[in-house]
């Protein structure tokens, strides 16, 4: 693959940590290899990634990158956008990789077709085989691709998220369980965790 510089280990420790080989995860390879390259790896929270989707590619940022979700510096913010933005703290270096997939044209048709027919429960035997087959071909050229075709990247003018916080623990008042201070609502004095919260409003 020409335009890797993973190693097959490397790959491969992403692949069992996943469960699944998919151009989702080789996306977030990709974008793992870019921030490796311009930021090094996560020494505790030196590098913080923020991730605008939850797909796959996620966790190949974590198993490369050493940012994670547990340490808290892999922050998930819900746009639905194959993006990753990187920060380094000692020097405020920040910078996005937006996937645009513009040097490998887009999915074929007949791939697009099945995906959908796969989205709605209605994929034959043969059909899945033939949907794998193409998105491992896909995964394949996104693999060889060279960063440049696979991303835009931009710097990033925002300032450095905050490091993870310890916060006390609040009991909520309804169900009695636990919850961190900074997750609690407030409704009529008392205090609530969200899913009694969220119950509440749905009642009201």
């Amino acid at each position: 693959m020409e335009g890797m510089a993973m190693t097959p280990d490397e790959i491969q420790r992403v692949v069992e940590f996943h469960g699944h080989w998919c151009p989702g995860l080789a996306i977030g390879i990709r974008a793992g290899e870019l921030a490796l390259a311009e930021f090094g790896h996560a020494g505790d929270e030196e590098v913080v990634a923020v991730a605008e989707t939850d797909m796959c590619g996620v966790d190949a940022i974590q198993v490369l990158t050493g940012c994670t979700f547990g340490k808290g510096n892999l922050l998930h913010l819900d746009h639905g956008k194959l993006a990753f933005t990187f920060y380094r703290r000692r020097d405020g270096k920040a910078l996005r990789f937006y996937f645009t997939g513009e040097g490998l044209g887009a999915p074929s048709e007949e791939m697009t077709a099945l995906n959908r027919k796969r989205s709605m429960d209605t994929l034959g035997p043969e059909e899945a085989r033939r949907l794998e087959a193409l998105r491992a071909e896909w995964s394949e050229q996104i693999m060889g691709a060279s960063p440049s075709d696979l991303f835009r990247v931009e710097p990033v003018a925002e300032s450095v998220p905050q490091r993870a916080r310890l916060m006390a623990s609040l009991a909520c008042e309804t169900c009695g369980e636990k919850t961190m201070e900074s997750r609690t609502r407030r409704f009529d004095g008392r205090i609530l965790c969200v899913p009694c919260f969220e119950r509440l409003d749905r009642r009201l």
